[in-house]
């Protein structure tokens, strides 16, 4: 019993403080290190997931939708409900209209992703901290800010198109309720995701584009 092959630890930080519960997260870590053994932890916290984690296993009605690095887990995630339960996501509607190129909401942007058919219904997910608050017509499109939190490291923000779509933005910078503001991502802040497709298939994909970045550079 004390020199366990595997260690369970089912939400056993879920009953702490949050400064105290930070500070365990470090001392697992560090225990975990110093034993070299297998720690299974259970959490329903996000970020204590991502960052405790080796290895994550995304679950919903007991079954895997995704396992990988913490790192593969929050940047590629497979689908909509990955993407939507492991951190905050902006998560619209897309057609590919070819190799890096995808439209959303009638506005074309470039992309990384490519081997998607054209025409194809995509998942877009972009990450509320990839948008980046720019002065009005300066960005891709314009917004206007419809509310506005303090959240300690940065400004939560939820603003509104002029089309009536929703978008939320984690920014350092603070932008006035009501303020009219320009939103603008790089092309890799652009993940796109295919309804129905496999995680096999989305890690060919995934590959794919990669050995293509990694040849061109």
């Amino acid at each position: 019993m004390n020199e366990p092959e595997i260690l369970l630890l089912d939400e056993s930080l879920s009953a702490l403080d949050l400064k105290l519960r930070t500070e365990m997260q470090y001392e697992l870590r560090d225990i975990q290190s110093r034993l070299g053994i297998t720690f299974i932890f259970v959490t329903h916290d996000q970020e204590e997931a991502l960052a405790l984690s080796d290895y994550i296993f995304v679950m919903k009605d007991g079954k895997i939708q995704q396992f990988g690095s913490p790192i593969d887990i929050y940047d590629e995630p497979v689908n909509r409900f990955v993407a939507d339960f492991i951190g905050e996501s902006n998560i619209v509607k897309g057609t590919m209209v070819e190799d890096f190129v995808v439209d959303i909401y009638g506005q074309v942007f470039n992309c990384i992703d490519k081997g998607i058919p054209t025409q194809q219904q995509v998942d877009v997910i972009i990450r509320p901290e990839d948008i980046s608050l720019e002065p009005p017509n300066h960005g891709l499109f314009e917004v206007t800010v419809d509310s506005m939190l303090f959240r300690g490291v940065h400004y939560e923000m939820n603003c509104v198109d002029k089309k009536g779509y929703e978008w939320l933005i984690h920014s350092t910078k603070k932008a006035e309720v009501g303020s009219k503001v320009s939103l603008y991502f790089e092309p890799e802040a652009i993940h796109i995701m295919v309804p129905g497709e496999t995680e096999e298939a989305f890690d060919k994909r995934i590959e794919s584009y990669e050995d293509g970045n990694n040849a061109q550079n």
